[in-house]
């Protein structure tokens, strides 16, 4: 039978192994062992494999090494199945199995997802006293890590007599595979300790774990190691690749920069690893122009590379780009299933507020895994479609999806937007019980108790959690602060203060806008020079315009105007709110100077600034003024809404233009409220116009406001006219409303 061997090696067509195969078939060659096994081998490797399972199962009885043969094929054709059905055929034909059956045999039930039967080889395995053999050990090693049962490898491993760079390398891949990468470093010293010389494919896994812990001086060390040892690999772009996105995790953009810069050529993968550098360091413009640099190189990318660059848009939240991506996309056929780039595109019509688009890509999604809701969920939020996140959270927990801790985050959060207590508290409840609760779901219910009004139940959460970071007692000051605990706010920032916790931005932010809310100056003015102190290089636009709003209501205007002169960016609420400080202290010509000044910077004016306008020349009475920026409003594109018809009313009704106020709430395009006739009987009292009283006597009989009875109850006393007197008093008894005690306050402290 050995002088059919070289004839078997030059068969490389289906035909010339058929005409050898009708050969031993003439010469009754079939019949051995030997013949058999290798036209099984032949056929797989090169012919149809339906022509190998026809051969084995027209041999009368093929013995270990046959059915070993046929197996491998099976696991390098991806029939995993086919492969262990095969395995029980034979352990119920044969009682000697060689050890060659096994690691193919582990490799199906890996491929399989069946570790309820690689467990059985295993057990098998020791039975048959082959647990020592390394080829078989390697086998079980990389068995147990793809189905991420580290501990079984772990075993595995820690049973082998001799551990070579392969298992060494597959063992520390796992651990940081399966996000243990701190094990998997500790393993690589051990290794080295033990005197095993790392390969490029062990480096790959190190620098993966140097990247996700964001070591940068270890990164360092093993790219100085790669260098010095010379390390390559057949693609040695995989390694620099590796290196790349290590540097980029480790935010060392510059040094990730160089390398990519030193490949001649790039491929795919290299030019991917450069977009997700600047994604992770938040430079996604960059992102883009590497992209645009790759189309130019005429190099194809694939669907990881339109992962990307759709993150990229999405954080941009630019539309136009996307949707150009999304075509090239779909023209590239780079994911015709839609199954890779599923959730990227979610993200991405979900960050641009398309969520009719995002809903669409959903909708038509075969596999609605958890991300793809979770981003549904989280656009529906962000936009303030609350009903809308419930109804999906219903729907996602119907389809039997469990909820991670950003599920319930997200629906803890539309909870409290909507005041929903009680849905608020039964998804607390389920969490609870479920066992979702980490610092990011408390900070979501703290968040939520205190905009329902249960600030007491917050507290509790705050003061039972074993970890708060700054972003817990934020929340937690923020929540004082929203029910009008502003002391219990200010407590908590000089206790952070006081046992030097971790402030941020956001912690002086809620700090300096409690001052604000409390007037109180001195501690306002404290806050200032600690954050000046405490936070290098503060620039922040939301600080600078609370610190103008705080100094402005405590009375300070020359602190006010200076750190507003000192603003390098201002925004269109850093503006509103220096022309409302001077409004508010009776300066309306400053007030008219800021706001004709900000439209000399470009900056175009909102609601907010045209209604502290309005508000300042209403009670410096400067009616043409006052109509003059009224009317200059739709040149700007903004709309006037029931507020600022309420204050133009309050400006002509001060002013004694009484009638034509009249005259402008009978054309207001939206029923008037409270205010506004508030605003007309006020200045009816000032100018002593009882006619328009008695004229507008049906409409503030609608009111229903403690302030405006009071109001009209005194005008009446003032005009001595006792009946009405006692007719509205007699009717705010009649309706429950009862006159507010008025009260002071000073600083205490």
């Amino acid at each position: 039978m050995t002088q059919y061997m070289p004839l078997f090696r030059s068969c490389y067509t289906t035909r010339t192994l058929t005409q050898l195969h009708a050969h031993l078939l003439v010469t009754g060659q079939h019949r051995s062992h030997l013949a058999s096994t290798k036209l099984i081998e032949s056929y797989a490797q090169i012919g149809p494999l339906d022509s190998a399972k026809l051969v084995f199962q027209t041999f009368p009885r093929p013995d270990s090494f046959m059915y070993g043969v046929l197996i491998k094929r099976y696991v390098w054709h991806g029939l995993f199945t086919e492969a262990v059905n095969l395995y029980y055929n034979m352990l119920h034909e044969l009682t000697l199995i060689s050890s060659f059956i096994f690691p193919s045999v582990l490799r199906a039930c890996s491929g399989s997802r069946h570790l309820d039967v690689g467990q059985t080889v295993h057990g098998r395995i020791i039975k048959s006293g082959l647990e020592s053999d390394p080829v078989v050990q390697t086998s079980l090693l990389n068995m147990y890590g793809e189905a991420s049962y580290l501990s079984h490898a772990r075993k595995v491993f820690d049973e082998m007599h001799e551990r070579d760079i392969v298992s060494w390398s597959s063992i520390i891949s796992m651990h940081i595979r399966n996000s243990q990468a701190i094990q998997g470093l500790k393993l690589f010293r051990q290794m080295v300790t033990d005197g095993h010389e790392p390969d490029y494919v062990t480096l790959l896994s190190i620098a993966e774990a140097c990247g996700e812990l964001c070591l940068g001086l270890q990164s360092k060390s093993i790219h100085s190691y790669t260098i010095t040892r010379n390390i390559k690999s057949n693609d040695n772009n995989t390694l620099i690749n590796s290196l790349v996105a290590m540097y980029g995790k480790c935010g060392e953009l510059y040094t990730a920069e160089t390398l990519f810069n030193l490949v001649s050529t790039h491929c795919t993968s290299s030019w991917t690893a450069m977009i997700t550098c600047y994604n992770h360091n938040g430079y996604f413009q960059e992102a883009l122009e590497v992209f645009n640099k790759m189309q130019e190189s005429k190099t194809e990318p694939n669907a990881i590379t339109m992962m990307g660059i759709l993150s990229s848009c999405a954080r941009l939240s630019s539309l136009k780009q996307g949707k150009s991506i999304h075509g090239f996309v779909i023209r590239k056929h780079l994911d015709p299933d839609n199954n890779i780039l599923e959730s990227s595109l979610i993200d991405l019509y979900a960050n641009c507020g398309k969520l009719t688009s995002c809903h669409k890509i959903f909708d038509t999604a075969k596999n609605r895994h958890l991300v793809s809701w979770n981003m549904v969920i989280s656009g529906y939020t962000r936009e303030g479609m609350f009903d809308h996140t419930l109804d999906l959270f219903k729907q996602m927990m119907s389809c039997k999806i469990s909820p991670d801790e950003f599920t319930i985050a997200s629906v803890v959060s539309t909870c409290g937007n909507l005041n929903y207590f009680n849905h608020g508290t039964q998804i607390h409840g389920y969490a609870t019980k479920t066992g979702i609760l980490n610092e990011f779901v408390h900070n979501s219910l703290i968040d939520m108790y205190a905009k329902c009004g249960f600030v007491n139940i917050a507290y509790n959460i705050f003061n039972n959690m074993d970890h708060k970071s700054v972003v817990t007692w934020n929340s937690m000051m923020w929540g004082f602060s929203y029910n009008g605990n502003l002391i219990e706010a200010m407590n908590l920032f000089d206790h952070m203060f006081l046992e030097d916790l971790e402030m941020d931005e956001v912690t002086f932010l809620n700090a300096i806008q409690t001052c604000s809310d409390l007037r109180h100056l001195k501690k306002g003015k404290w806050i200032h020079h600690k954050l000046i102190t405490n936070v290098d290089r503060y620039i922040d636009t939301y600080i600078d315009t609370a610190l103008v709003d705080m100094y402005a209501k405590c009375g300070d205007l020359f602190m006010a105007q200076r750190v507003f002169d000192m603003m390098s960016n201002k925004s269109v609420v850093s503006w509103s709110a220096m022309i409302d400080a001077y409004g508010m202290h009776g300066y309306v010509d400053f007030a008219i100077s800021v706001f004709d000044e900000m439209i000399k910077s470009k900056m175009k004016p909102n609601g907010i600034t045209f209604m502290n306008i309005l508000s300042a020349c209403s009670h410096a009475g400067y009616v043409e003024k006052g109509k003059f920026y009224f009317e200059s409003m739709k040149d700007f594109g903004v709309e006037p809404n029931l507020e600022h018809y309420s204050c133009l009313i309050d400006l002509l009704s001060r002013a004694g233009h009484l009638d034509d106020a009249y005259g402008i709430i009978n054309s207001i395009p939206f029923p008037p409220n409270s205010g506004v006739w508030g605003s007309l009987l006020n200045g009816c009292r000032i100018h002593r116009r009882l006619d328009i009283m008695n004229r507008i006597q049906e409409n503030l009989e609608k009111i229903d406001d403690t302030g405006y009875y009071t109001l009209l109850s005194n005008i009446s006393a003032e005009g001595q006219d006792w009946k009405q007197f006692e007719n509205v008093r007699s009717k705010m008894k009649t309706t429950g409303l009862r006159k507010l005690q008025g009260c002071s306050m000073i600083q205490t402290r």
